[in-house]
């Protein structure tokens, strides 16, 4: 009883005070805003980075490359359509796989990335 004689006051006290501003709303807007930024930042704009990486890598596949699709088929690329790849997957057996279903890690797009200046060093000095 003691404990909310002392505190009964206190709130009686604030209650009693005018607001003080109206400022809360522009600073709950600022971190919202802030919030936004982080999330573009620090996830939207990497993985749309990796996914053009990655469709880059896609596109610049050719005959004769080896590749692994996402379902883990093994095979060569023996014809490159718009769309789809013919993949050679043992001898006389093709299949027709999307663009989208062939499978890199992140060390593979960086492989290939910087294999193809190293060719282009190994030409100039031949």
């Amino acid at each position: 009883m003691i404990m909310l004689n002392t505190i009964l006051p206190l709130l009686q006290a604030e209650s009693a005070t005018p607001a003080k501003g109206m400022g809360g709303g522009s600073s709950m807007l600022i971190f919202l805003l802030l919030m936004i930024l982080i999330f573009y930042f620090f996830m939207i704009r990497p993985q749309q980075r990796r996914q053009k990486k990655l469709e880059e890598a896609r596109n610049s596949l050719q005959k004769g490359d080896k590749v692994v699709t996402i379902g883990g088929i093994h095979g060569k690329i023996v014809d490159v359509k718009d769309r789809t790849f013919t993949i050679e997957i043992a001898h006389d057996v093709r299949i027709d796989v999307d663009k989208a279903a062939i499978s890199f890690n992140e060390a593979d797009l960086n492989n290939k990335k910087s294999e193809a200046p190293k060719e282009e060093k190994t030409e100039e000095n031949a």
